[in-house]
């Protein structure tokens, strides 16, 4: 069965980009363009794996992670941030907020692949 990702980003070429590059790897791919939306996606149709951009409209990324961490069905949801802030604290606070795995912008497709494919246990 193929691994479901969400793609949560407010920017149209990151979500095409992004959305390309994962199903290129076989995974099945759903895309929110804010953070309601986000969550709206994932009560309908629980991700794998969630692909999450911090800075978005109507609820940011680290709410959009705190909520779905406070909900029990997902409990074993990865969520890897994504994010143009890398300071020291702010992947200090999504990883206290439950955040898997957190990548700054601009990264490597090879280490967001490598991310992902560690995360789902998933290879080639």
């Amino acid at each position: 069965m193929n691994k479901k990702i969400l793609i949560a980003d407010d920017e149209p070429n990151i979500v095409i980009s992004l959305e390309y590059l994962m199903k290129r790897e076989g995974y099945t791919v759903s895309v929110a363009r804010d953070g309601q939306e986000a969550l709206d996606a994932v009560a309908a149709d629980l991700p794998d794996l969630i692909l999450l951009d911090v800075m978005m409209p109507r609820k940011t990324g680290f709410e959009v992670c705190q909520d779905l961490r406070a909900r029990p069905e997902c409990a074993n949801l990865h969520i890897v941030m994504l994010t143009a802030k890398g300071r020291d604290t702010d992947v200090a606070k999504g990883q206290a907020l439950g955040a898997s795995a957190y990548m700054t912008k601009p990264f490597s497709t090879k280490e967001l692949v490598d991310k992902v494919r560690e995360l789902l246990g998933t290879s080639t």
